[in-house]
């Protein structure tokens, strides 16, 4: 996700990001060095070294601090992006079963009524392309059983 622009409100105390559809904000208490009274916000502008998917702030001390695009979903808990984390985990998890399993990879392939190419797409931890339900049901026949657990903050 590229960031548009950005920019600092000293009287939240946030940074606010701009994306191609939305604007979200990141407080100075989620950065390192964190802005303050003493030490405010100097210049920040999206940086196009991360590609567009970060930005950097310098403080009038000289400090600078970079913050990318994934602390920023993840403060705001942006619910494409905590499936791709759970995705992401589920992923991993399967490949250590995998690895671990008696059974061949044929043999899970067949239990799964897949193709081999699909089988190995549900391994890649960078496809998030894929379901939740398909690494679950692969996650099943591994013979695992997987938990939900949900807590208030």
């Amino acid at each position: 996700m590229k960031i548009r622009r950005v920019s600092h409100n000293n009287r939240k105390k946030s940074f606010e990001v701009k994306f191609s559809n939305r604007t979200l904000p990141i407080p100075y208490a989620r950065t390192d060095p964190q802005p303050s009274k003493k030490d405010p916000v100097a210049r920040v502008f999206v940086d196009k070294d991360l590609a567009n998917e970060g930005f950097t702030y310098i403080l009038e001390s000289g400090k600078e601090g970079t913050v990318h695009v994934e602390q920023i979903l993840e403060y705001n808990q942006d619910p494409r992006y905590l499936r791709d984390m759970l995705l992401y985990k589920l992923t991993i998890e399967a490949q250590r079963r995998v690895k671990e399993s008696p059974l061949s990879k044929r043999e899970l392939i067949r239990r799964l009524g897949t193709s081999a190419a699909q089988f190995y797409r549900l391994l890649d931890q960078k496809n998030y392309r894929k379901s939740v339900d398909q690494i679950l049901n692969l996650l099943h026949v591994l013979d695992c059983e997987v938990d939900i657990v949900i807590s208030s903050n």
